[in-house]
């Protein structure tokens, strides 16, 4: 489910949110991944996402990079948390993008 006139319930287990955006890439719903930004396509929203916690132990890390999330486009103080985010590329190349995840913009 990709948007949110699409969920009628809350899941059993974890959360939906909505209402992220995303700077220095953009998430493709077809392929479920980050790919590289349009252009003049600065902060695209995202999609629904399904949150749970997770163990450690039960975390595949690799095609996963570590999303910063920030309240806002002022990076630093304003860090929340950070997201395990599907990727078909290699992590660094989001790191070098800058890619975030912001909560307002």
């Amino acid at each position: 489910k990709k948007y949110k006139e699409e969920i009628t319930q809350p899941p059993r287990e974890g959360a939906y949110i909505y209402g992220l955006y995303m700077e220095g890439g953009r998430w493709d719903p077809n392929i479920g991944s980050i790919v590289e930004s349009r252009l003049k396509e600065l902060h695209p929203q995202m999609p629904v996402i399904y949150i749970k916690a997770l163990t450690q132990d039960k975390t595949e890390l690799r095609s996963l990079y570590d999303c910063p999330v920030y309240k806002t486009r002022q990076r630093g103080p304003t860090y929340v948390w950070t997201f395990n985010l599907k990727t078909r590329e290699k992590p660094s190349k989001w790191i070098l993008a800058g890619v975030a995840l912001l909560l307002q913009i």
